[in-house]
């Protein structure tokens, strides 16, 4: 109880700073996600267009997506310094992979006979993609989408280790100077901007797949 008094004055007594920091951190996960998303819904549909390019692609994806976040911000340091270009550049890496392995699962899990259809109407390769592809996998895209913001979100919250924004800054001036309540204040407001970015991402993701069906 002690700890909870102690967050919310400090929510009452810092509010700026809290805020300016909220709004920090969505910037900086909002500039990865749009990368990200971007990069990998392209190259989504590029592997499921040339099947034998998925393997490479999909394993390469595979290995960033392994490495630990703390890590590849290390890896990245020596190249494109600290701040927040690096913190963008390691979300942006680590959100391609969900990205596409949804755009590549909802293209390729189709059903075949909507397909034959489309082509037997004389759609084109490319309206054949828009318009009957890409809202019938939509649901499992925005599946992919939902996994990828929430998870840049989570991990944006160590990007002030190597001097970029957000609201991970709390939580390292609370490390550093010993202050539970100011490392607790960070990681809940972070909690809370994820949970409520998958709520809203997962009722949409509900409204497409049921459309879809």
């Amino acid at each position: 109880m002690e700890l909870l008094r102690e967050i919310f004055a400090l929510y009452a007594e810092r509010a700026d700073w809290f805020g300016e920091l909220l709004l920090a951190h969505i910037s900086l996960a909002l500039a990865a996600i749009l990368m990200s998303g971007s990069i990998g819904l392209l190259l989504g549909v590029w592997i499921a267009q040339h099947p034998p390019f998925a393997p490479p692609v999909m394993g390469l994806c595979n290995v960033l997506y392994t490495i630990p976040a703390i890590s590849l911000l290390g890896i990245l340091i020596p190249f494109t310094g600290i701040g927040n270009r690096t913190a963008v550049i390691a979300l942006t890496l680590y959100g391609v992979m969900p990205m596409v392995r949804n755009t590549y699962v909802g293209l390729t899990t189709l059903d075949p006979d909507i397909l034959e259809a489309a082509k037997g109407m004389g759609s084109t390769r490319m309206q054949e993609l828009l318009r009957v592809k890409l809202p019938m996998a939509a649901g499992v895209i925005l599946a992919g989408v939902r996994n990828m913001v929430v998870m840049t979100i989570s991990v944006a919250g160590i990007a002030s280790f190597v001097g970029a924004g957000g609201l991970g800054v709390a939580i390292y001036r609370g490390i550093t100077i010993y202050n539970p309540a100011m490392t607790a204040a960070g990681s809940i407001l972070i909690a809370l901007l994820a949970i409520v970015c998958d709520l809203a991402l997962g009722a949409l993701e509900r409204y497409f797949k049921k459309r879809g069906s």
